[in-house]
């Protein structure tokens, strides 16, 4: 396997068609134009994948050991790794302080108690007055 020709990302990117599809799949570069009508996911997968480094892309779907050793069949070369743009991590935005409400746990506290207490001798109220009614 190893020794094929070193291919630059621009020169895989080329071959973005159903008729001539290249991906690069952990450093190595693939032919799979011939499996485009084959593959189990259908041809739109693969050719999504092109132009970038699809390792993520094939690793995600958990490819089965068998489908990893059809590689072979379709290997033409390597990829030129200076040439594959390096992975940004993403980092979130940064969020603004969040000042917590003035308001003290105590009062919060006080009227979770309070206010259910409130509606019950409101209900007992209006059932004692429309019963004496």
């Amino acid at each position: 396997m190893g020794g094929g020709k070193v291919y630059t990302l621009a020169e895989v990117s080329e071959h973005n068609t159903p008729k001539d599809c290249w991906l690069v799949i952990n450093g190595k570069v693939y032919n799979v134009t011939k499996f485009l009508e084959d593959h189990p996911g259908g041809d739109e997968v693969l050719l999504s994948s092109t132009g970038k480094d699809a390792t993520d892309d094939f690793e995600d779907v958990g490819h089965s050991s068998t489908a990893k050793a059809m590689m072979d069949e379709y290997y033409v070369g390597d990829i030129n790794t200076s040439t594959v743009p390096a992975k940004t991590k993403y980092t979130p935005p940064k969020q603004p302080n969040y000042e917590q409400d003035k308001t003290s746990e105590f009062v919060i506290k006080l009227l979770q108690f309070l206010v259910p207490l409130l509606i019950l001798g409101l209900a007992v109220g209006i059932r004692f007055y429309t019963k004496s009614a």
